[in-house]
Parts: C-alpha cells; sequence; structure tokens
C-alpha cells in the first residue's frame, strides 16, 4: 500500500511528501454503554489509512483516493465544501482545525487504506484521524493536544457527514497503543491502558457481510429507553444504577425499557471485570464476558439478528473461548477470542457452515492490536 502511494502521489504531485496512518478499531467489550455513561474497551487494529501529504503552496486542497479512484479539489472556506461524500471527510477535518483556531494551508495528498468498509472497524475515523495527525503535524507544530484531534474527528461527522455519533472510534484511532487495549470512562474521558497480549489466543473477525435496514430507528428508541429509566431513578444516565434499583422500579416501567436497562448495567460490569480478567491473564473470563454480552445484545437488548447468532452459535459449539457482535447491530461482525490451534479449523467451518445457510461466505480478519495515528517512518 505505502509503495502504491508513494507512486501514484509522485505522478500527480511529484516528489517530497510525507506519510502518515491511522488505525481502525475493534471494541472488545462494552456495546451501547457510552451513551449511558458507561466505559467502553476498544483497540487500534493493524489495518489503517494511510496518506501521503505535502504542503503546495496554494489555499487549494488537492486530494486523490486510490481505493474510490476519485479526485477532489476544494477551497478552505465554509462555502467550498466539496460534493464527493468521501472529500467532506478530509474538508470537515480541515475546517474542524481552523475552527479550534488551528492553521491549514493548501496540500496534496493521495491516501489508500485495507481497513474493510461495512465491517464496524471505523474507516472513516480512521480517515479522519490520519487527515487531523497529519495537519497538526505539518501546520502547527502537533499544539493541538490529542484528545481535541479525536474531537475533530467526531466534529467533522456530526457537522459534514451527517452521523451523530459517539468519541470512541476517534478516541481508539488517535490514541492506540500495540499490545495495548484502552477503557475509556465515556462520563469523565478518563483512560486507562491494559496491556493485551493473548499469548495462545487470536482475535477473528467475521463479517456477516449483512446489515439490515430497518424501518424504524432502533438506536433512537434503545437511547430513549435507557433515558426513561434513567429519568425514573433520578440519574442523569444508567453508569450508577444498579440492578436492586432497577428490580425497584420494575413494576413502574415497560418490560421493554427494563430490559434495555438490564443490558446497560450488566454490561457495564462486564467491561470492569474484563480489565481485571486481563490483569490476571484470565482468558477464560474474557470470554464467558463476551458470550454474556452477545446473550444480552441479542435477547435484552435485541440488537442481534438471525446471521451474527448463528455465527456467535458456531463458534460456541466448535470451543471458541469468546465470541459476541461487535458494533450497533443488526448485522456486520462477531469478534472471536479464538486458540491458536483452533484457528484455522475455526475459519474453515465458520466459512462453509454460514455459507451452506445463507448462500455466501463471510470475510474472516485476523486483528493485531496496534498504534494509532503516527507518522509512517522509513
Amino acid at each position: 500500500m505505502k509503495t502504491k502511494i508513494e507512486k501514484i502521489f509522485k505522478e500527480k504531485f511529484g516528489e517530497g511528501g510525507t506519510l502518515y496512518a491511522s488505525a481502525g478499531r475493534i471494541n472488545l467489550i462494552g456495546e451501547h454503554t457510552d451513551y449511558n455513561g458507561g466505559f467502553v474497551f476498544p483497540g487500534a487494529i493493524d489495518k489503517v489509512i494511510m496518506a501521503e501529504i505535502k504542503p503546495n503552496g496554494t489555499d487549494k486542497v488537492r486530494v486523490f483516493s486510490i481505493d474510490i479512484d476519485d479526485y477532489a479539489e476544494f477551497g478552505l472556506r465554509e462555502e467550498d465544501a466539496p460534493s464527493q461524500g468521501w472529500a467532506r471527510y478530509v474538508f470537515g477535518v480541515c475546517r474542524e482545525i481552523q475552527k479550534r483556531g488551528g492553521v491549514v494551508k493548501g496540500f496534496d495528498a493521495v491516501f489508500a487504506g485495507n481497513v474493510p468498509l461495512g465491517a464496524g472497524l471505523s474507516s472513516s475515523a480512521a480517515l479522519e484521524s490520519c487527515f487531523a495527525f497529519a495537519l497538526n503535524d505539518m501546520f502547527n507544530d502537533n499544539k493541538i493536544d490529542k484528545f481535541e484531534l479525536a474531537r475533530i474527528g467526531q466534529s467533522t461527522e456530526h457537522n459534514y457527514c451527517g452521523v451523530n455519533c459517539g468519541i470512541m472510534d476517534q478516541f481508539a484511532s488517535v490514541f492506540g497503543r500495540k499490545g495495548n487495549l484502552m477503557r475509556l470512562d465515556c462520563r469523565s474521558m478518563e483512560y486507562e491502558y491494559f496491556p493485551f497480549n493473548p499469548v495462545g489466543y487470536e482475535l477473528v473477525l467475521v463479517d456477516s457481510k449483512v446489515k439490515h435496514e430497518l424501518k424504524d430507528s432502533p438506536y433512537n428508541k434503545r437511547r430513549e429507553s435507557c433515558e426513561r429509566v434513567a429519568k425514573r431513578l433520578g440519574m442523569d444516565t444508567l453508569r450508577d444504577a444498579t440492578m436492586e434499583q432497577l428490580n425497584a422500579v420494575k413494576t413502574d416501567i415497560t418490560a421493554e425499557d427494563y430490559f434495555r436497562a438490564k443490558f446497560v448495567i450488566e454490561e457495564k460490569q462486564r467491561v470492569l471485570d474484563v480489565c481485571d480478567a486481563l490483569n490476571a491473564g484470565d482468558y477464560e473470563t474474557v470470554g464467558a464476558c463476551m458470550y454474556a454480552t452477545h446473550e444480552g445484545l441479542s435477547k435484552d437488548y435485541e440488537v442481534s439478528c438471525e446471521e451474527l447468532d448463528f455465527l456467535n452459535d458456531v463458534a460456541k459449539e466448535l470451543g471458541v473461548i469468546g465470541s459476541r457482535i461487535m458494533g450497533g447491530g443488526f448485522g456486520g461482525c462477531t469478534i472471536n477470542l479464538v486458540k491458536n490451534e483452533l484457528h484455522d479449523k475455526f475459519i474453515e467451518e465458520v466459512k462453509v457452515r454460514f455459507k451452506d445457510k445463507y448462500g455466501h461466505e463471510p470475510a474472516v480478519y485476523d486483528v493485531v492490536i496496534s498504534d494509532g495515528a503516527r507518522k509512517v517512518e522509513d
């Protein structure tokens, strides 16, 4: 990928650019907890967006996407927004830096990526973080702190791409550290690194390649359920709620709201349990928590689908240590913690069984926990 980017950059813009990269992410555990003031537990992965960038001495940005095979050119004022959706990510990062008093001048860029699209690995956050890190390094002497770089990516989604996302994806992409997962407190924004070197195990993503389009807005509905229960408990969010408190108001709320809140309260504790288990090198407990999360997402939060439940069942049947839906649900990936000796058999079996049942093979990705946004050294 690096060689290809350098070749195309030279053809289009000449020589002398600097290479930057930022990573996609996984979240080991902690789903639908972010907007409830809870914890998430992401890590950057060895799948990246990489860009070669060079100031061009003008007030124009000229950028080429290798993967989409498309070129965009735009100015740096609000009215200069490009029409192409992919280019709005780059434009948005430029504008959000400027809004914060940072400097952005014209530049040329060529980028490509190997973060699988549509698999819930946050390719858009990787793109935002790559350009935010690069423009901070190139024009601002790295004066913008890392949290602000993550917020710049989040604001780009909100203001230029129409996605009202939380900050986890950009946080993981900016702060990622090789061999470490990160526990982020979504209320205080405090974070802590936890070593993740699962000797004898591998992380495997199985992408169902399915995305169910739903007529209602399932995420908003679930958020509203959680907010109603928090209000009934006299709390801002479910962060400090206990099962005892929830059970005490069970007769005052709907069954649906009860089960949504039950999942969130239990999931909050699972993240903390997984942190303790990792510190003790206890991957059996990590795996058990992953299965419990899948069960909760499927039965209590109801954001699974038949294909993801099938992948989870196959993993359990084959003796995979832990498996669960990763992401918002209704399609996408399962994340699996697999013993090395089972790895090849698991991939072979899951592909065959899934294809027999649904007519197409899932995509399978091995992932390694890696560094986040960075300058690419030769």
